[in-house]
């Protein structure tokens, strides 16, 4: 199984090294967390050879974006993301941290994934194929791929340190974190979802699923940490190209995969770079999710 190491290859002025995982890099700061979000792509559970430029910019400036979008709903980590307020003896470290790190708060993360799903794709799809469900949930029969469900639905999945998270039903859900947490955080994640999906679909884009992580204050308060509603985390369609029947044009990694599954990678190392017409693009897609949901450009 593919493994992303723990160990951070850079050291930063005041900051101890926490725990690197395929995207971000996360720093020990004493009462806070320093994440970073670089630009390497992971496809198949693996890092590739090749990182996306402003990969990292975008997945921290669109969360930033989300995070002070739904406030209204949930309280969220973020501290700060201005690195100008960062503590002085980061400020050495503009190349490594400007536009693509926040200071979070620390919280006991709970250990199940809440996704929200408002249209038939990806596992669901599979799922759905082999069992007419999803997550235990039943479905109406003779539903296409990609299809928009009759209302959206809540499939959460164990967090997996490496290899695939695997989707569970939420009473399972509710046995590992408490059936009243699960519930809390069931509602919560549809509320977010249904706020994102109506943001979205302003912007002329299809938001069909996204996952969110949430974490505990001492106080036993819950937080939305990690990102939140990003190309990485969700599955974003444009509006305008949707037809139901097949899988969807997507803002995300969708050229990479389409790349690799055409040079018949055996999805094991080692691990190939990407083309430069394929970095390109994928970055495209990127930088264009950014600007339709934020409304303004990259800094």
């Amino acid at each position: 199984m593919p493994l992303a190491t723990p160990l951070l290859e850079t050291r930063l002025n005041g900051a101890a090294p926490h725990r690197k995982g395929k995207v971000r890099d996360i720093y020990d700061l004493g009462d806070t967390l320093l994440f970073i979000a670089t630009d390497r792509i992971s496809a198949f559970d693996y890092v590739l050879g090749s990182g996306i430029p402003d990969k990292g910019r975008v997945l921290t400036q669109l969360s930033t974006f989300w995070f002070g979008q739904t406030q209204h709903i949930v309280p969220n980590h973020v501290l700060e993301t201005d690195f100008r307020r960062f503590p002085r003896e980061l400020q050495s470290h503009a190349d490594i941290l400007a536009g693509r790190s926040m200071i979070v708060k620390k919280t006991n993360p709970v250990p199940v994934e809440c996704v929200a799903r408002g249209y038939l794709s990806g596992s669901g799809w599979k799922d759905y194929g082999a069992t007419g469900a999803v997550c235990g949930i039943a479905l109406p029969a003779g539903l296409r791929e990609s299809d928009r469900l009759p209302e959206p639905i809540f499939t959460p999945a164990t967090k997996a340190t490496s290899g695939h998270d695997i989707n569970i039903s939420e009473e399972e859900a509710g046995r590992v974190v408490g059936a009243p947490l699960m519930e809390k955080l069931r509602r919560l994640t549809m509320e977010l979802y249904a706020f994102g999906a109506a943001h979205a679909e302003r912007c002329g884009i299809i938001l069909a699923d996204t996952k969110f992580e949430f974490g505990l204050t001492p106080s036993g308060e819950i937080l939305l940490i990690d990102e939140v509603m990003t190309p990485d985390s969700s599955r974003y369609w444009p509006r305008d190209q949707y037809q139901p029947g097949r899988p969807q044009t997507s803002f995300d990694k969708q050229f990479v995969r389409d790349y690799l599954e055409q040079i018949r990678w055996n999805k094991q190392p080692p691990v190939p770079s990407l083309p430069d017409d394929v970095v390109a693009r994928t970055r495209d897609k990127y930088l264009e999710a950014y600007r339709r949901l934020a409304g303004k450009e990259l800094h």
